[in-house]
């Protein structure tokens, strides 16, 4: 097998030729530069916000809003979840209060947000789906395919793009837009518990 290229990195394969892609986003600054690879690859992503873990409300707000505005920049469709923070609560905090970053409650918090968005893919006809959370070097890359792959093991039609968005430039044009386009840039991760 010959050598890969370096721009080798973007893992295209798992489109099996589909071009609509449901990009699970965090937030905006996370969102920029996934946004900016995918269509100058000729994808065409929708942002599913499905973000109950941000608290407070006003933090929710805010971080929601910045990730519309540069949607809409883009032309991207933007579709908001419910904001369910008490439900997220109980399915991710429960004697987890206490966990480092990158334990075993931030992989539960994937889980929660990423089965909301591969059920909303399949009942969308979306058949890709992929997240800005694994663009974040204070996430696990490990727990998020986890989270990823067993969110779409429900469903047949809808497969787990497993992609190092921190790869090919991104981390450097990632900071770029933040600048260009003064996004908010959040302090912590969304939960109360990161907070700490």
């Amino acid at each position: 097998m010959g050598k890969k290229k370096p721009d080798d990195w973007l893992h295209k394969e798992v489109l099996e030729g589909e071009t609509k892609v449901l990009l699970h986003a965090c937030c905006a600054p996370c969102s920029g530069a996934i946004l900016e690879c995918m269509l100058k690859e000729g994808l065409e992503p929708v942002i599913f916000y499905s973000n109950s873990n941000i608290y407070p409300s006003e933090e929710y707000t805010i971080r929601r809003d910045e990730c519309r505005r540069w949607a809409e920049t883009n032309g991207v469709g933007f579709v908001e979840d419910e904001y369910d923070h008490g439900t997220w609560n109980t399915a991710v905090a429960s004697g987890l209060e206490d966990c480092p970053e990158r334990g075993p409650r931030c992989l539960q918090c994937f889980r929660f947000r990423l089965r909301r968005a591969a059920a909303y893919a399949h009942e969308q006809g979306y058949h890709v789906l992929t997240t800005t959370l694994a663009s974040s070097r204070w996430k696990s890359l490990e727990q998020i395919d986890q989270a990823g792959f067993e969110a779409c093991e429900g469903f047949d039609d809808v497969r787990w793009w497993s992609q190092n968005w921190r790869k090919g430039g991104l981390q450097q044009r990632r900071s770029e837009i933040i600048r260009e386009q003064d996004f908010y840039n959040q302090l912590y991760c969304g939960c109360e518990f990161s907070m700490r």
